[in-house]
């Protein structure tokens, strides 16, 4: 029986082309929601970037790819920032090796210590308004749940050393999700799970990047959009089609939930 749906957002709920949701998945997430199944978002995002669901309701909040969850939009359930040591190194390498633009993601807010054109196409990929700007040494003493640093797949062997307690999570070329290890949107699951009393088992989980695959794996269904990378179709127990496409409505309308 399932019991909760969990949906990435970027290209999964929202499309890349129109940064907005079709019509289709607004409509078939509200009747599955009315039958009594619990609706779940699980996200990069931080919370205040939430920006792009059209006034919808959801159960519940995964951001920040499981670091920060969140029952409604207040309750906080669970959180697990990245070790200080581990940011104290980072913000060494920064200043001594290579300056990555890097998006610093504190519990109520996210800053930058410098912008970038990649950063740019970043913040007009997903519709972002422009974060505040901080020096190196603002971080040093601050609790940060993600860095989304803008380094390629061939440096990040290199920065990932000077983070031996955190994990990188990709879900487009020129950067990556960088949390603490031991949490992705897996676990994000389980916590919503412990708070709302369902397993993993009796979830569909909805992705389409590279930090979706744990979570398309832990869940009872994992469903990649049509337009998923190969390596998330891999994990997926179910492909859809794109969300331009109306991937949403019909993968509900194949499980028969709507």
């Amino acid at each position: 029986m399932v019991k909760a749906l969990f949906f990435d957002i970027d290209g999964t709920l929202v499309s890349f082309d129109t940064h907005r949701m079709p019509q289709s998945a607004i409509d078939a997430i509200n009747k599955v929601r009315e039958s009594g199944i619990k609706v779940f978002i699980a996200t990069g995002r931080h919370i205040s970037a939430i920006n792009n669901l059209e006034n919808m309701v959801f159960d519940g909040y995964v951001t920040m790819n499981g670091c920060y969850c969140l029952a409604g939009k207040d309750q906080v359930v669970f959180k697990k920032s990245i070790p200080q040591s581990d940011i104290e190194a980072y913000v060494k390498y920064l200043k001594e090796v290579d300056n990555y633009a890097t998006l610093f993601v504190e519990e109520k807010s996210l800053t930058v210590n410098r912008i970038t054109e990649d950063v740019r196409y970043l913040y007009t990929l997903l519709n972002f308004v422009d974060t505040p700007v901080n020096p190196l040494y603002y971080y040093r003493d601050k609790e940060i749940f993600q860095l989304t640093a803008f380094f390629n797949e061939e440096q990040e062997q290199d920065v990932m050393k000077v983070l031996p307690n955190c994990i990188p999570m990709r879900w487009y070329p020129t950067f990556a999700d960088v949390i603490a290890s031991g949490v992705d949107k897996g676990v994000g699951i389980d916590k919503m799970g412990e708070y709302f009393g369902f397993t993993a088992s009796e979830v569909i989980a909805f992705g389409d990047g590279g930090n979706d695959i744990e979570m398309l794996r832990h869940a009872g269904i994992g469903v990649a959009m049509g337009n998923a990378r190969d390596i998330v179709k891999k994990e997926a127990d179910y492909i859809t089609d794109t969300v331009d496409n109306d991937g949403i409505q019909k993968a509900l309308l194949h499980f028969g939930l709507i």
